[in-house]
């Protein structure tokens, strides 16, 4: 059995009782834990009370639709993955889904294969954002020092410096994942969780700022870094 797998807690949200227990039966043969939702506020309730790897999210639910339950449930959990299931299968209900939160998106009918290796990928996925570390209230580094409970910091000069709840939530991030690249989406999904989308520009003034803050040198960054076309990224260690 896949070590992975037999650690995986699953989330099926299906009202479809012939759908819901087809994943059910073979995600258990994958070695997965497996819990069922027949409905959107059902769902919410078991994402509050339990951990999931992955949520299989169905669009059309009674009550409250799949689309509904992703953003509510991204207000609450950012980073649990969402494959959503949809009889709907043109681009736009595609990108709507993944603009609403969603990490994948599978048309019904779907190939049984393709969909349990996109399950394997986004519980992997999961997998590595568990594994980010996290920091305390306050940080200190050689740039500076961060309060994230006070909203401010202390410079490279010692010199106190108020901080937005945007710039708070951005410097967490980066700092959790220390050493590592965070995409532009995965930033959108966390700090701005959906709801405004600012232009690449915001995300890379709120870089320089935080150069003007905690680099000796702004143009020859040690701290923060802007990767084109990828992301964004901390290296807490100055290289040798």
């Amino acid at each position: 059995m896949n070590h992975l797998k037999s650690k995986s807690n699953l989330l099926v949200v299906e009202d479809e009782e012939n759908i819901s227990e087809l994943l059910q039966l073979n995600l258990e043969l994958e070695g997965y834990e497996v819990s069922v939702a027949r409905t959107g506020m059902q769902a919410i309730k078991m994402v509050k009370a339990e951990y999931f790897d992955l949520i299989i999210l169905d669009i059309m639910l009674p009550e409250m639709d799949g689309i509904t339950v992703c953003e509510t449930i991204r207000t609450q959990n950012m980073d649990v993955p969402i494959l959503f299931l949809s009889a709907k299968d043109s681009i736009a209900d595609k990108i709507e889904g993944l603009k609403k939160g969603g990490d994948d998106y599978l048309t019904k009918p779907f190939n049984l294969e393709e969909l349990l290796l996109r399950v394997e990928k986004l519980v992997a996925k999961s997998k590595i954002m568990q594994h980010s570390t996290t920091v305390s209230d306050v940080y200190e580094f050689a740039g500076g020092k961060i309060d994230f409970a006070a909203h401010e910091c202390y410079d490279k000069n010692g010199v106190r410096q108020e901080l937005s709840k945007k710039e708070s939530a951005l410097l967490k991030l980066l700092i959790e994942r220390d050493g590592e690249t965070v995409s532009r989406e995965h930033i959108l999904q966390v700090v701005w969780g959906y709801s405004v989308y600012p232009t690449t520009r915001t995300i890379d003034n709120f870089i320089l700022g935080f150069r003007k803050h905690f680099e000796k040198d702004t143009r020859s960054p040690v701290y923060f870094h802007s990767i084109r076309g990828v992301g964004y990224k901390f290296t807490s260690k100055e290289k040798k």
